[in-house]
């Protein structure tokens, strides 16, 4: 653990106490937040996008700004409104009704957004797609779902599994022409022409489900995780205290929308709040990221890791060729942000950027570092008020200050998942007594900060004690000729258990024989002279997660010779 403090960046920003805001917090306080009904019910539609279209003050402030090719769309909250009613009443015309399913399988634009908010305003369940996901992960996902209908693009629409669409009772195009290949095809435009503009929120009990999303496992099939209308509350509050949001603010999710983070943060948390979403549908270049942080004049920007190591990686002189004077909050979340990172982004664009923890199965930011207190740098941060936390040993006990274990989660804040579709026992497997168990290991320093140190299956043994991949990955990427490092445990050698680093190199430098010693004497020089560090293989690229997360079970399965498949389709 680095011990260093980063001075607050913004004493004044929403979450101004942080002490006393967790102490006496409760998710009941914020239920004059939303519009609930008398018997309960609640629908996340009418609080995201309702509301401000129905309020002449806020009905033409910009909802979601789309660009594209240059081309910039930018659409008011009216707006949003008026397209989502017309797609939900297209819904219901091909017989959707609550609880069915919509695949949302389309390059990032504007109809995935009106269909996000369609289904809710109707209590269809709505499922975002990676583009990217081959016919395999299409016909798993299709079998387990069955979805009443997808929304596609028509160069996607051949990728779908014919022969098992039995569910499917309409594939509705973002654009035309229709291919022809299902006798249901319908092409958005010309369909939804006739629909009326209005289309009243359907007021739904608290627990119905909003969304379901799927997850690479670590072992069988993705899971399906299901989130209700009820998470609204979590992306309210985590979006005015994560991410400081506040009215008519302008934020960056550059996520995949398929992402979890690009469909929570990516819309309804910013909407909840009453601000504005930015989508860049034009792949990356670290000139067009900057250039989108100057030209729609973003406040807030959340991105990961793996972004901001490339825009590193693309030199420190292009950060001053660009106006970032709008931007005041940097977040990120995926994978651990690395201290190198943290303070190259500080140095070049004058912010700090606050690392954030959650999973798909928390459905909401549940630990990070906010504007208005100190940054430890490698740290994930504090729990958010209303989350209660702990370290856990194999037993499901708590355990003390400065020790590896598991971080645990007690129920009872919003947005947890209601459900693993179809799978009862995964789901259950995640509650040990009384706590939901994440797999993720870290360390709970004096301060309430929290320390990511790998997944529950990463552990290498030191001496008389354990710690996680991670310590010893940042350790090797302070060596000047590492870039970047992933490590794994390898099986025993003569009774010992070892671990193997894969290095990428930094450029400028030549992988050798006489760097792979050097780099292991560093470690053991710099961590622990019992690190088991046995070997050292040199590669071009490590495997990540679509949102930039290390995937040691790849490079595990790779040691062992066995099939690891394509890790640029994985999701978290």
């Amino acid at each position: 653990m680095i011990k260093a403090r980063v001075r607050p960046e913004n004493p004044n920003a929403n979450l101004k106490s942080y002490y006393e805001t967790y102490k006496s917090f409760s998710w009941s306080d914020t239920q004059n937040e939303f519009t609930i009904r008398e018997d309960g019910y609640i629908n996340i539609a009418y609080d995201a996008v309702d509301r401000w279209a129905d309020d002449p003050a806020t009905a033409d402030r910009p909802a979601l700004i789309f660009e594209k090719s240059g081309t910039v769309t930018s659409l008011t909250y009216k707006a949003l409104k008026e397209n989502s009613s017309r797609l939900a009443n297209l819904l219901t015309k091909y017989g959707f009704k609550v609880g069915d399913r919509l695949f949302v399988y389309v390059p990032p634009c504007p109809e995935m957004y009106f269909a996000m908010i369609a289904c809710a305003r109707t209590g269809v369940v709505f499922s975002n797609l990676y583009t990217t996901l081959n016919f395999e992960d299409l016909l798993w996902r299709v079998r387990n779902a069955e979805p009443r209908g997808i929304l596609t693009h028509p160069d996607l629409i051949e990728n779908l599994p014919q022969e098992s669409m039995e569910s499917v009772k309409c594939v509705l195009l973002t654009e035309g022409p229709a291919p022809g290949l299902f006798s249901s095809e319908a092409v958005l435009e010309s369909a939804l022409q006739y629909m009326p503009i209005e289309s009243p929120v359907r007021w739904l009990p608290a627990e119905t489900p909003l969304f379901l999303l799927y997850t690479s496992g670590s072992t069988g099939p993705p899971k399906g995780v299901v989130h209700a209308h009820q998470d609204m509350i979590g992306y309210l509050m985590t979006g005015r205290w994560a991410l400081d949001l506040t009215d008519q603010s302008i934020l960056w999710v550059d996520g995949d929308p398929a992402w979890v983070t690009g469909t929570v943060y990516g819309a309804f948390a910013p909407w909840l709040c009453n601000a504005a979403s930015v989508v860049q549908g034009d792949p990356f270049s670290a000139s067009s990221w900057y250039r989108s942080l100057e030209k729609h004049r973003i406040a807030v920007w959340y991105t990961t890791p793996m972004t901001i190591r490339r825009l590193m990686e693309a030199g420190a002189d292009l950060p001053g060729r660009y106006d970032f004077s709008n931007l005041r909050h940097i977040a990120t979340v995926g994978e651990a942000l690395a201290p190198e990172l943290f303070y190259w982004v500080r140095e070049n664009l004058k912010h700090s950027p606050h690392d954030t923890w959650w999973m798909t199965e928390t459905g909401m930011i549940c630990i990070a570092n906010y504007p208005s207190q100190v940054i430890k740098p490698g740290s994930m941060g504090k729990p958010v008020p209303g989350v209660e936390a702990a370290v856990l040993d194999p037993k499901g006990e708590p355990l003390p200050i400065l020790t590896l274990g598991e971080l645990a989660l007690k129920p009872g804040w919003p947005s947890m998942m209601r459900a693993i579709w179809k799978d009862d026992d995964r789901f259950e497997a995640y509650f040990r007594n009384g706590w939901f168990v994440t797999g993720d290991m870290v360390i709970k320093d004096e301060d309430g900060y929290y320390y990511h140190e790998g997944r529950n299956d990463d552990l290498i043994k030191v001496g008389q004690s354990f710690i996680g991949p991670y310590e010893i990955e940042q350790v090797l990427c302070m060596h000047p000729a590492v870039a970047e490092a992933g490590v794994i445990s390898k099986g025993a050698e003569k009774g010992k258990v070892i671990c193997k680093a894969f290095v990428k190199v930094a450029k400028g430098y030549t992988p050798s024989a006489r760097l792979n010693h050097e780099i292991k004497a560093f470690v053991k020089t710099n961590l622990h002279s019992e690190i088991p560090l046995g070997e050292i293989e040199f590669t071009a690229e490590l495997p990540k997660t679509l949102s930039g997360k290390l995937l040691r079970r790849v490079l595990r399965a790779r040691e062992l010779g066995l099939p690891s498949g394509d890790p640029t389709k994985l999701q978290d």
